[in-house]
């Protein structure tokens, strides 16, 4: 006959069995993500580092950062030499040697010169989307926290937040597109031809124009902010809710008005919540090519979006390049090559390291204020 403690024995050893075997299992699975994505950068790294770094002093490829983006001419010389040039350069070689000296031209757009463009862009069109979402997202996540009553309708709000945040980026690309570049409203003293409609403004020469911003900075910056807005309200919201009630109930008790208390009580402590969601929008935004493509990007421009312009806000409405674009153009439309291989991977690695930098500093603020703002 076999004893209690014998029962309790075995079946405490086949417990403990099946809990190890789905530990195993678990953990198994949590090393099989981490290692597929350690071979993931490390392939970036391997491919992509000796375009931005050399053996050679400076060791840095500066030229591939400052540079402007062009056009790579490959070639022959008389003495069976091959060169590389960007455009420019080779506009230069040609005055100056004639064309009787280059044999076995071939030309690879965007594959030449240095990517400061795409750089500028990507860091125009990330700044600006984070701010304006941040605006409306942190306005909207204090009024559902703190001045919303409960009601099914705010209910059916928070769910459709919830439900925007799943919707696919193609599509907020498609309304950027039709709203912001082709509908939103504008004061102009010359409505386009396009306009859907065009009011005359009493006592002036100027027309509240339905014409939208065109394909521009600004369309661009509006459209990625609308699609990170759900992340950044959840998680605010969260944040907001964080704050122990009690600092909201002793600043009322001091005479505080609503108002008073979000902003000198609640809002403070909840920053470093707000930050995480501005660091989880970081990461997204900077990788979207299908809203930008629509909006505002542009595959080459020769100048930069802050040359040639008369005031510092007519940025907002220039097109400029932006890294995932100029990634997807050289891998989808330029036929593949060893000389556009170097200028995807390079481009591939130094956005890899953009993001990383962007991410590392939003999140060594949020350390620096929430080691600050413990309660």
């Amino acid at each position: 006959m076999i004893s209690e403690e014998m029962l309790i024995r075995k079946g405490s050893t086949r417990h403990r069995r099946a809990d190890l075997a789905i530990r195993s299992l678990f953990g198994g699975l949590t090393y099989l993500v981490v290692f597929v994505a350690i071979l993931i950068f490390a392939k970036i790294c391997w491919d992509g580092a000796p375009t931005l770094f050399s053996s050679k002093a400076p060791y840095l490829n500066l030229s591939f950062l400052l540079d402007k983006n062009e056009t790579l001419h490959v070639f022959d010389t008389a003495q069976g030499e091959r060169l590389q040039l960007a455009a420019t350069e080779f506009m230069a070689y040609v005055k100056e040697k004639g064309e009787d000296s280059v044999y076995n031209h071939q030309s690879f757009s965007y594959s030449g010169g240095g990517i400061i463009g795409p750089i500028a862009g990507t860091l125009l069109l990330t700044t600006g989307s984070i701010l304006i979402a941040l605006f409306f997202g942190v306005s909207a996540a204090i009024y559902l926290s703190e001045y919303a009553k409960d009601s099914p309708f705010i209910r059916a709000v928070r769910v459709a937040i919830l439900n925007l945040a799943g919707v696919p980026s193609i599509v907020f690309g498609l309304f950027g597109f039709s709203v912001f570049v082709l509908a939103v409203p504008i004061i102009t003293e010359d409505p386009a031809s396009r306009s859907l409609l065009a009011i005359p403004l009493p006592g002036t020469d100027y027309f509240f124009s339905f014409q939208g911003w065109n394909s521009s900075l600004l369309a661009g910056c509006a459209t990625l902010a609308c699609m990170i807005l759900p992340v950044i309200i959840t998680a605010a919201e969260e944040a907001l809710k964080s704050v122990p009630q009690g600092f909201r109930d002793a600043s009322s008790a001091l005479g505080a008005t609503r108002w008073q208390t979000i902003r000198t009580s609640v809002l403070p402590y909840s920053v470093p919540g707000i930050l995480t969601s501005s660091l989880l929008a970081i990461t997204r935004v900077a990788g979207e090519t299908a809203p930008i493509m629509f909006t505002a990007a542009v595959a080459a421009k020769d100048e930069l979006p802050w040359e040639g312009i008369r005031h510092p806000l007519e940025v907002l409405s220039s097109q400029v390049q932006a890294l995932p674009y100029h990634i997807y153009t050289l891998a989808a439309r330029i036929p593949n090559s060893e000389y556009t291989q170097r200028a995807q991977f390079g481009s591939v690695f130094v956005f890899l390291l953009l993001v990383a930098m962007m991410s590392f500093g939003s999140m060594y603020l949020r350390s620096k204020m929430r080691a600050k703002l413990q309660w």
